[in-house]
């Protein structure tokens, strides 16, 4: 970490708990709008297997670029999905079901605990800055919400530029955004495939953070582990459960 001069932040599961706010707003949504002969666990059950097959892949699809935009549309048509499986083909019950759970996901929506007192802490002495990626709209709102958009000298959002993780360009962008070279930036961030991997290919030191809530509800039991990956697969810098130990170790090369 010696030659560290500015550290790169993923949002959703690494600074905030966006799984726990999306279980918990599809449990009041789902208590709400469960149709006759289902209950909220058997709707939040089918919203997860058509998550998996709907979501995976969507940035080679005709959805990618709507996407990119809103979050309204593969929201909405995620819903269709659900819906559909249980027997019912309503697009307008879908959209207004998707909006419900979009509000009640972002009210419930908080920093982790020791998120800002790890900015706090590194703020002035690295150059902060956060690469996120998903919907421009809801990642911009995500930031607003959480009184982000301050504490970071450069934000890239997948939505607002066209592009985002896992490509290359976006770590490249985050450089020259940061003026550092790759050997001086690090990338701290929940998703192996999304986050460190690529970060690694870039030439950036990696912390991988792994929370025990970052698991969506599409998946039973623990997150992805280091040993689930494949023989010969990058390590990252750091594995870590909280940022407190990559603030430790930071500060103590400085």
């Amino acid at each position: 970490m010696r030659e560290i001069k500015a550290v790169f932040f993923d949002l959703d599961d690494t600074l905030c708990a966006y799984w726990e706010a999306a279980k918990q707003a599809l449990g009041i949504t789902f208590e709400r709008f469960a149709p006759e002969g289902h209950s909220a666990e058997s709707m939040i059950a089918l919203w997860s297997r058509e998550f998996d097959g709907y979501c995976h892949g969507i940035k080679k699809t005709p959805w990618y670029e709507p996407y990119l935009k809103s979050g309204e549309p593969t929201r909405t048509e995620l819903m269709r999905l659900t819906y559909l499986a249980a027997g019912i083909d309503d697009p307008k019950l879908a959209r207004e079901v998707g909006d419900f759970y979009a509000v009640q996901r972002r009210s419930a929506l908080q920093l982790f605990d020791d998120a800002l007192p790890a900015l706090d802490k590194l703020e002035g002495r690295f150059y902060l800055g956060m690469i996120t990626n998903g919907p421009a709209d809801v990642q911009r709102e995500e930031v607003v919400d959480l009184g982000l958009e301050p504490r970071f000298q450069s934000i890239l959002i997948e939505g607002e530029l066209g592009f985002g993780k896992p490509l290359e360009e976006i770590f490249r962008l985050a450089e020259r955004e940061s003026g550092c070279s790759s050997r001086e930036c690090l990338f701290i961030g929940n998703s192996f495939a999304h986050d460190i991997l690529p970060a690694i290919r870039a030439g950036w030191k990696t912390v991988w953070v792994r929370r025990e809530s970052d698991v969506p509800p599409s998946r039973n039991g623990e997150g992805a582990r280091l040993e689930d990956l494949p023989p010969g697969t990058p390590e990252p810098d750091m594995i870590v459960e909280s940022l407190d130990p990559v603030v430790e170790a930071l500060l103590g090369q400085k």
